[in-house]
């Protein structure tokens, strides 16, 4: 697997549990039957026909405004790997366009 070829999921101004779906909808290309729930993005996961890249950007805002929302996503994340880890891999990208205030720049 590439990291060229990797599928970003950018969080930037997701401070929800809706909106983070619709963005995991969107740049997974998941199916109309995606249910926006985490069961349903569990499964979707473990369903990709590619293997896939997957680098999330963006994240501190909702991880900062939905601490347990997440946590729960990065469970998700981590299952999914686990159950077709030839399949998914999932980078979390630090720093970026959504710094924390008072966060330096590396």
């Amino acid at each position: 697997m590439r990291i060229d070829d990797a599928v970003v999921l950018d969080l930037t101004g997701v401070t929800d549990k809706a909106a983070f779906m619709e963005r995991c909808a969107g740049a997974l290309r998941l199916p109309d039957w995606f249910g926006r729930n985490w069961d349903a993005l569990a499964d979707c996961l473990t369903d990709l026909a590619e293997p896939t890249a997957l680098v999330v950007r963006g994240w501190h805002a909702y991880a900062d405004a939905r601490p347990d929302d997440w946590a729960t996503a990065q469970e998700v994340f981590a299952s999914a790997v686990d159950e077709r880890p030839t399949r998914l891999t999932v980078l979390l990208a630090l720093g970026g366009s959504d710094e924390r205030p008072g966060a330096s720049p590396g």
